[in-house]
């Protein structure tokens, strides 16, 4: 990567592997991810893409027997280094999973968890992050009369909508997202997309995605992985029509993967 590429990059991956056991499951990664800008990482299956994306916020860490080396950093500090906190890292780093993981408390009690474990417990100011956060999920207006009604209730698409809201709760600087439109449907996935351009302008978004059409049309940049390498990153537009490796083109226009 070059030095200016990494000097702009909000998160830069340098030389990374990672291991489960033996199976060595991202081999060699370097890829510097831009500041408020919208990374897709794409590829077929068991290519490592998510793996990737959690090794960013260290949920690997939870998994027995993984093995890392090389560097991930966040603007500039190495988050798997010794004195680096895991707590620091996912107030910074917060994740959005595939499916909804609202925990069975009440709305506001959801987007305030965050707050509270961080600390917060003035019920003036925690009110105001919950308004704060919900409204920049676009969500104020449908549930500000709902507050005290169990998240579980919700929609699936509102339901990932709030998850979104609780990661905004802690004021994160990245904001990584696990395929989170697996389970929705086309308007409540649109509403997820136009929710990460609006989010973008103030947080750097990184998703895991298996549509073509949701990478193509939602991201900014385009990360390709295959077999636990990264192959090609680029302006999505470039990526997506003229790759510069041929195993991108193969992937990209159905002949593999």
């Amino acid at each position: 990567m070059p030095p200016e590429a990494a000097q702009r990059a909000k998160i830069t991956v340098e030389g990374f592997n990672l291991f489960y056991g033996s199976f060595h499951a991202l081999k060699d990664v370097s890829v510097g991810i831009a500041a408020r800008r919208i990374t897709a990482i794409i590829g077929p299956s068991g290519c490592g893409k998510s793996t990737l994306l959690r090794a960013i916020n260290r949920m690997n860490d939870l998994i027995p027997g993984v093995r890392t080396s090389g560097i991930v950093a966040v603007d500039g500090e190495d988050i798997y280094a010794h004195e680096y906190s895991a707590v620091k890292l996912r107030k910074r780093v917060g994740m959005v999973f595939q499916r909804p993981n609202q925990f069975p408390l009440s709305v506001r009690d959801n987007v305030s968890f965050g707050p509270r474990a961080h600390g917060i417990h003035n019920r003036a100011e925690l009110a105001e992050i919950v308004e704060r956060s919900l409204r920049s999920a676009r969500l104020w207006d449908e549930l500000k009369d709902k507050l005290d009604s169990m998240a579980t209730e919700l929609s699936l698409g509102v339901q990932q909508r709030l998850c979104i809201a609780r990661v905004l709760a802690v004021q994160p600087e990245v904001i990584l997202l696990d395929e989170p439109c697996s389970a929705l449907d086309p308007a409540a996935t649109l509403a997820i997309e136009d929710l990460m351009r609006e989010i973008c302008q103030e947080y750097t978004c990184v998703i895991v995605t298996h549509n073509m059409q949701q990478a193509a049309r939602a991201s900014d940049e385009t990360v390709y992985m295959l077999l636990g390498e990264m192959i090609e990153r680029g302006p999505t537009e470039q990526v997506f029509t003229t790759p510069k490796d041929e195993r991108t083109e193969q992937y990209i226009t159905g002949r593999f993967g």
